[in-house]
């Protein structure tokens, strides 16, 4: 079972990744051309949040599996992507209360841009290599 879901976290890391990257990317480009905030933005953040939380929400099962001892990566992996999470949560919640299009995107990019970063860079690269 503990490779079942040791596969799937890491399959899933692909497309929360592509996700994050995708929204990211939206939010700077929608606050660069100052265009109107969609409900097609809000779906890619929304998307980008939930694949987020699946893949946090794996990683903790696979932390607290008893086989995980032998698995663990890296000793801060698991406290850096809480983090990540929170500042991609707090990301959204903050966008919903913006007034403006520009606060919106600008709010998106920020957190989500953060929470990113702290992903790419926990992310144990030789292994997916």
């Amino acid at each position: 079972m503990y490779a079942f879901i040791q596969k799937f976290h890491s399959g899933w890391a692909y497309l929360a990744l592509l996700l994050l990257v995708i929204t990211v990317l939206n939010s700077v480009l929608g606050m660069v051309s100052k265009k109107e905030f969609s409900s097609k933005d809000r779906t890619i953040a929304l998307l980008g949040l939930i694949f987020s939380h699946v893949q946090l929400l794996v990683g903790l099962v696979l932390y607290f599996l008893p086989e995980q001892k032998l698995g663990v990566v890296n000793a801060d992996h698991p406290y850096v992507n809480i983090l990540a999470i929170i500042l991609i949560t707090i990301g959204w919640s903050k966008h919903k209360k913006a007034t403006t299009s520009e606060a919106k995107f600008k709010t998106i990019s920020i957190f989500y841009g953060i929470g990113l970063l702290l992903i790419l860079a926990r992310i144990p690269w030789h292994l997916w290599f």
